[in-house]
Protein backbone atom coordinates (compact mmCIF):
# COMPACT_ATOMS: atom_id res chain seq x y z
CA UNK A 1 0.00 0.00 0.00
CA UNK A 2 1.20 3.53 -0.76
CA UNK A 3 2.09 6.07 1.91
CA UNK A 4 -1.23 7.81 1.31
CA UNK A 5 -4.84 7.12 0.39
CA UNK A 6 -5.70 9.93 -2.01
CA UNK A 7 -7.85 7.77 -4.31
CA UNK A 8 -9.18 4.24 -4.64
CA UNK A 9 -6.54 3.97 -7.37
CA UNK A 10 -3.92 3.89 -4.59
CA UNK A 11 -5.17 0.43 -3.60
CA UNK A 12 -4.98 -2.98 -5.22
CA UNK A 13 -7.64 -5.66 -4.97
CA UNK A 14 -5.61 -7.55 -2.36
CA UNK A 15 -5.07 -4.38 -0.34
CA UNK A 16 -8.79 -3.60 -0.29
CA UNK A 17 -9.62 -7.14 0.79
CA UNK A 18 -6.88 -6.94 3.41
CA UNK A 19 -8.34 -3.74 4.83
CA UNK A 20 -11.79 -5.30 5.03
CA UNK A 21 -10.36 -8.32 6.86
CA UNK A 22 -8.46 -6.01 9.21
CA UNK A 23 -11.62 -3.99 9.87
CA UNK A 24 -13.51 -7.11 10.95
CA UNK A 25 -10.62 -8.24 13.16
CA UNK A 26 -10.37 -4.88 14.94
CA UNK A 27 -14.14 -4.65 15.28
CA UNK A 28 -14.14 -7.97 17.12
CA UNK A 29 -11.06 -7.13 19.22
CA UNK A 30 -12.59 -3.90 20.49
CA UNK A 31 -15.58 -5.77 21.83
CA UNK A 32 -13.21 -7.28 24.40
CA UNK A 33 -11.20 -4.19 25.39
CA UNK A 34 -11.76 -0.41 25.29
CA UNK A 35 -8.78 0.41 23.08
CA UNK A 36 -5.90 -1.20 21.22
CA UNK A 37 -2.31 -0.02 21.54
CA UNK A 38 -1.65 -0.32 17.84
CA UNK A 39 -0.50 3.30 17.48
CA UNK A 40 0.07 4.51 21.05
CA UNK A 41 0.54 8.25 21.30
CA UNK A 42 -0.09 8.85 17.60
CA UNK A 43 -1.69 12.15 16.65
CA UNK A 44 -3.87 12.73 13.61
CA UNK A 45 -4.62 16.17 12.15
CA UNK A 46 -8.14 16.51 10.74
CA UNK A 47 -8.25 19.26 8.10
CA UNK A 48 -11.91 19.95 7.33
CA UNK A 49 -13.04 22.53 4.79
CA UNK A 50 -16.57 21.05 4.87
CA UNK A 51 -18.90 20.31 7.80
CA UNK A 52 -19.14 16.71 8.89
CA UNK A 53 -20.87 14.34 11.28
CA UNK A 54 -19.82 10.81 10.28
CA UNK A 55 -16.34 11.61 8.95
CA UNK A 56 -15.20 13.66 11.91
CA UNK A 57 -16.62 11.46 14.66
CA UNK A 58 -15.45 8.19 13.12
CA UNK A 59 -11.90 9.37 12.46
CA UNK A 60 -11.54 10.87 15.92
CA UNK A 61 -12.92 7.71 17.48
CA UNK A 62 -10.69 5.53 15.29
CA UNK A 63 -7.56 7.37 16.42
CA UNK A 64 -8.60 6.98 20.07
CA UNK A 65 -9.35 3.26 19.61
CA UNK A 66 -5.82 2.74 18.26
CA UNK A 67 -4.26 4.44 21.28
CA UNK A 68 -3.82 7.87 19.73
CA UNK A 69 -5.72 11.13 19.46
CA UNK A 70 -6.77 13.73 16.90
CA UNK A 71 -6.83 17.49 16.53
CA UNK A 72 -9.58 19.11 14.48
CA UNK A 73 -8.69 22.00 12.17
CA UNK A 74 -11.71 23.72 10.66
CA UNK A 75 -11.92 26.20 7.77
CA UNK A 76 -11.06 29.22 9.92
CA UNK A 77 -8.10 27.50 11.58
CA UNK A 78 -6.02 27.13 8.42
CA UNK A 79 -7.54 28.80 5.37
CA UNK A 80 -6.07 26.07 3.18
CA UNK A 81 -4.72 27.57 -0.02
CA UNK A 82 -5.65 31.09 1.06
CA UNK A 83 -3.84 31.95 4.28
CA UNK A 84 -1.26 29.28 3.61
CA UNK A 85 -0.53 26.87 0.77
CA UNK A 86 -1.43 23.22 1.12
CA UNK A 87 2.25 22.41 0.66
CA UNK A 88 3.32 24.62 3.58
CA UNK A 89 0.55 23.23 5.76
CA UNK A 90 1.65 19.67 4.99
CA UNK A 91 5.31 20.35 5.75
CA UNK A 92 4.49 22.01 9.05
CA UNK A 93 2.04 19.36 10.19
CA UNK A 94 4.53 16.62 9.31
CA UNK A 95 6.73 17.93 12.13
CA UNK A 96 3.98 17.57 14.73
CA UNK A 97 1.53 14.81 13.77
CA UNK A 98 1.60 11.24 12.50
CA UNK A 99 -1.06 11.47 9.80
CA UNK A 100 -3.20 14.06 8.00
CA UNK A 101 -6.88 13.40 7.29
CA UNK A 102 -8.31 15.97 4.87
CA UNK A 103 -11.91 16.71 3.87
CA UNK A 104 -11.66 19.38 1.20
CA UNK A 105 -13.32 20.81 -1.90
CA UNK A 106 -10.66 20.33 -4.60
CA UNK A 107 -8.86 17.05 -5.20
CA UNK A 108 -5.76 19.07 -6.09
CA UNK A 109 -5.40 20.01 -2.42
CA UNK A 110 -5.31 16.34 -1.43
CA UNK A 111 -2.61 15.74 -4.02
CA UNK A 112 -0.57 18.73 -2.86
CA UNK A 113 -0.83 17.68 0.78
CA UNK A 114 0.30 14.15 -0.05
CA UNK A 115 3.20 15.30 -2.21
CA UNK A 116 4.54 17.62 0.48
CA UNK A 117 3.82 15.66 3.68
CA UNK A 118 6.24 13.13 5.08
CA UNK A 119 3.36 11.50 6.99
CA UNK A 120 0.39 9.60 5.52
CA UNK A 121 -2.41 11.70 3.99
CA UNK A 122 -5.95 10.32 3.82
CA UNK A 123 -8.60 11.65 1.46
CA UNK A 124 -11.67 11.98 3.70
CA UNK A 125 -13.67 13.46 0.79
CA UNK A 126 -13.03 15.81 -2.11
CA UNK A 127 -14.84 16.81 -5.28
CA UNK A 128 -13.53 13.82 -7.24
CA UNK A 129 -13.60 10.90 -4.79
CA UNK A 130 -14.63 9.58 -1.39
CA UNK A 131 -12.49 6.46 -0.94
CA UNK A 132 -13.10 5.99 2.80
CA UNK A 133 -16.85 5.84 2.22
CA UNK A 134 -16.40 3.08 -0.31
CA UNK A 135 -14.26 0.99 2.03
CA UNK A 136 -17.16 1.17 4.50
CA UNK A 137 -19.62 0.27 1.74
CA UNK A 138 -17.67 -2.82 0.72
CA UNK A 139 -17.36 -3.84 4.37
CA UNK A 140 -21.14 -3.57 4.64
CA UNK A 141 -21.64 -5.71 1.53
CA UNK A 142 -19.19 -8.28 2.89
CA UNK A 143 -20.98 -8.51 6.23
CA UNK A 144 -24.37 -8.83 4.54
CA UNK A 145 -23.40 -11.49 1.98
CA UNK A 146 -20.34 -13.21 3.42
CA UNK A 147 -18.40 -12.24 0.29
CA UNK A 148 -18.21 -9.28 -2.05
CA UNK A 149 -17.25 -10.85 -5.37
CA UNK A 150 -20.27 -11.38 -7.57
CA UNK A 151 -22.52 -8.96 -5.68
CA UNK A 152 -24.59 -6.59 -7.81
CA UNK A 153 -25.02 -2.96 -6.79
CA UNK A 154 -27.24 -0.43 -8.53
CA UNK A 155 -26.30 3.24 -8.17
CA UNK A 156 -29.10 5.66 -8.96
CA UNK A 157 -28.67 9.43 -9.14
CA UNK A 158 -25.69 11.70 -9.68
CA UNK A 159 -22.37 10.41 -11.03
CA UNK A 160 -20.60 12.20 -8.20
CA UNK A 161 -17.47 11.64 -6.10
CA UNK A 162 -18.97 8.71 -4.19
CA UNK A 163 -20.09 7.11 -7.44
CA UNK A 164 -16.61 7.53 -8.92
CA UNK A 165 -14.89 5.80 -6.01
CA UNK A 166 -17.54 3.08 -6.05
CA UNK A 167 -16.95 2.40 -9.75
CA UNK A 168 -13.21 2.11 -9.28
CA UNK A 169 -13.50 -0.14 -6.24
CA UNK A 170 -16.11 -2.42 -7.80
CA UNK A 171 -13.95 -2.80 -10.87
CA UNK A 172 -10.97 -3.75 -8.71
CA UNK A 173 -12.63 -6.29 -6.43
CA UNK A 174 -15.12 -7.95 -8.79
CA UNK A 175 -18.42 -6.41 -7.72
CA UNK A 176 -20.98 -5.90 -10.49
CA UNK A 177 -22.16 -2.30 -10.72
CA UNK A 178 -24.89 -0.58 -12.69
CA UNK A 179 -24.78 3.20 -12.68
CA UNK A 180 -28.04 4.96 -13.60
CA UNK A 181 -27.75 8.72 -14.09
CA UNK A 182 -29.51 11.39 -16.14
CA UNK A 183 -27.80 12.43 -19.36
CA UNK A 184 -25.08 14.94 -18.62
CA UNK A 185 -24.55 13.68 -15.07
CA UNK A 186 -22.50 10.56 -15.82
CA UNK A 187 -19.26 9.85 -13.94
CA UNK A 188 -16.14 11.42 -15.48
CA UNK A 189 -15.04 9.54 -18.59
CA UNK A 190 -11.55 8.98 -17.18
CA UNK A 191 -13.06 7.27 -14.13
CA UNK A 192 -15.29 5.09 -16.30
CA UNK A 193 -12.36 4.07 -18.49
CA UNK A 194 -10.21 3.14 -15.50
CA UNK A 195 -13.05 1.22 -13.83
CA UNK A 196 -13.67 -0.77 -17.01
CA UNK A 197 -9.96 -1.62 -17.22
CA UNK A 198 -10.07 -2.95 -13.67
CA UNK A 199 -13.27 -4.88 -14.40
CA UNK A 200 -11.64 -6.76 -17.29
CA UNK A 201 -9.12 -8.20 -14.83
CA UNK A 202 -11.53 -8.92 -11.97
CA UNK A 203 -14.43 -10.19 -14.06
CA UNK A 204 -16.81 -7.52 -12.79
CA UNK A 205 -19.59 -6.12 -14.96
CA UNK A 206 -19.85 -2.32 -14.96
CA UNK A 207 -22.75 -0.88 -16.91
CA UNK A 208 -23.84 2.73 -17.38
CA UNK A 209 -27.49 3.41 -18.17
CA UNK A 210 -29.96 6.28 -18.19
CA UNK A 211 -32.77 4.04 -16.92
CA UNK A 212 -32.81 3.39 -13.15
CA UNK A 213 -35.27 0.51 -13.63
CA UNK A 214 -32.72 -1.27 -15.80
CA UNK A 215 -30.03 -0.57 -13.22
CA UNK A 216 -32.06 -1.92 -10.31
CA UNK A 217 -33.21 -5.15 -11.98
CA UNK A 218 -32.27 -8.11 -9.75
CA UNK A 219 -29.72 -6.02 -7.82
CA UNK A 220 -28.52 -7.11 -4.38
CA UNK A 221 -28.08 -3.52 -3.21
CA UNK A 222 -29.56 -0.24 -4.42
CA UNK A 223 -27.50 2.83 -3.53
CA UNK A 224 -28.12 6.55 -3.82
CA UNK A 225 -26.77 9.88 -2.58
CA UNK A 226 -27.93 13.49 -2.45
CA UNK A 227 -28.65 15.07 -5.82
CA UNK A 228 -26.66 18.23 -5.06
CA UNK A 229 -23.38 17.96 -3.17
CA UNK A 230 -21.78 20.65 -1.02
CA UNK A 231 -20.73 23.46 -3.33
CA UNK A 232 -23.66 22.85 -5.72
CA UNK A 233 -26.32 24.65 -3.67
CA UNK A 234 -27.20 26.98 -6.55
CA UNK A 235 -28.26 23.96 -8.63
CA UNK A 236 -30.60 22.39 -6.07
CA UNK A 237 -33.95 23.30 -7.61
CA UNK A 238 -32.84 22.50 -11.15
CA UNK A 239 -31.44 19.14 -10.08
CA UNK A 240 -34.66 18.22 -8.24
CA UNK A 241 -36.52 18.31 -11.54
CA UNK A 242 -33.87 16.44 -13.50
CA UNK A 243 -33.28 13.71 -10.93
CA UNK A 244 -36.85 13.03 -9.82
CA UNK A 245 -37.17 9.84 -11.95
CA UNK A 246 -34.05 8.49 -10.19
CA UNK A 247 -35.51 8.57 -6.67
CA UNK A 248 -34.83 5.45 -4.63
CA UNK A 249 -38.36 4.49 -3.64
CA UNK A 250 -40.56 1.45 -3.14
CA UNK A 251 -41.29 1.15 -6.86
CA UNK A 252 -37.58 1.10 -7.77
CA UNK A 253 -36.83 -1.40 -4.99
CA UNK A 254 -39.49 -3.72 -6.46
CA UNK A 255 -37.18 -4.16 -9.47
CA UNK A 256 -34.35 -5.44 -7.28
CA UNK A 257 -34.16 -8.84 -5.62
CA UNK A 258 -36.78 -9.37 -2.89
CA UNK A 259 -34.04 -9.46 -0.25
CA UNK A 260 -32.16 -6.46 -1.68
CA UNK A 261 -30.77 -3.88 0.73
CA UNK A 262 -30.82 -0.09 0.61
CA UNK A 263 -27.58 1.92 0.83
CA UNK A 264 -27.11 5.67 1.32
CA UNK A 265 -23.89 7.38 2.44
CA UNK A 266 -25.86 10.07 4.35
CA UNK A 267 -26.93 12.71 5.08
CA UNK A 268 -30.21 11.95 3.33
CA UNK A 269 -33.01 14.21 2.14
CA UNK A 270 -36.21 12.25 2.67
CA UNK A 271 -38.63 12.79 -0.19
CA UNK A 272 -35.88 13.81 -2.62
CA UNK A 273 -33.26 11.24 -3.63
CA UNK A 274 -34.87 8.63 -1.35
CA UNK A 275 -38.34 8.16 0.04
CA UNK A 276 -38.84 8.05 3.79
CA UNK A 277 -40.50 4.63 3.68
CA UNK A 278 -37.43 3.14 1.98
CA UNK A 279 -34.80 4.97 4.05
CA UNK A 280 -36.50 3.98 7.31
CA UNK A 281 -37.83 0.65 6.08
CA UNK A 282 -36.79 -2.95 6.81
CA UNK A 283 -34.50 -3.22 3.78
CA UNK A 284 -32.43 -0.19 4.79
CA UNK A 285 -28.96 -0.85 6.19
CA UNK A 286 -27.79 2.76 6.09
CA UNK A 287 -26.96 2.84 9.82
CA UNK A 288 -24.86 -0.33 9.52
CA UNK A 289 -23.15 1.39 6.58
CA UNK A 290 -22.56 4.53 8.65
CA UNK A 291 -21.17 2.53 11.57
CA UNK A 292 -18.78 0.79 9.22
CA UNK A 293 -17.14 4.11 8.44
CA UNK A 294 -15.55 3.75 11.87
CA UNK A 295 -14.41 0.18 11.38
CA UNK A 296 -13.04 0.66 7.86
CA UNK A 297 -11.19 3.87 8.73
CA UNK A 298 -9.77 2.35 11.90
CA UNK A 299 -8.30 -0.48 9.83
CA UNK A 300 -6.90 1.99 7.30
CA UNK A 301 -5.23 4.07 10.01
CA UNK A 302 -3.87 0.97 11.71
CA UNK A 303 -2.12 -0.03 8.49
CA UNK A 304 -0.82 3.44 7.64
CA UNK A 305 0.38 4.30 11.14
CA UNK A 306 2.11 1.01 11.94
CA UNK A 307 3.89 1.08 8.59
CA UNK A 308 5.65 4.30 9.63
CA UNK A 309 7.35 2.71 12.62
Amino acid sequence: MNKDLTSINDLSKDEILGLLKKAIELKQALKKQPRLDIAPGAMGALIFEKPSLRTRVTFERAMRDLGGSAVYLGPTDIGLGVRETASDVARNLSRWVDCIIARVFEHSKIVELAESASVPVVNALCDEEHPCQILADLLTVLEQRGSIEGATICWTGDGNNVCSSLMLACGLVGVNLRVATPKGFEPAQAVTNRALEYAKKSGASIVLTYDPKVGAKDADFVYTDVWASMGQEAEVEQRKQIFRPYQLNKELMSRAKPEAKVLHCLPAHRGEEISAEVLDGPQSIVLDQAENRLHAQRALLAVLLTRRK
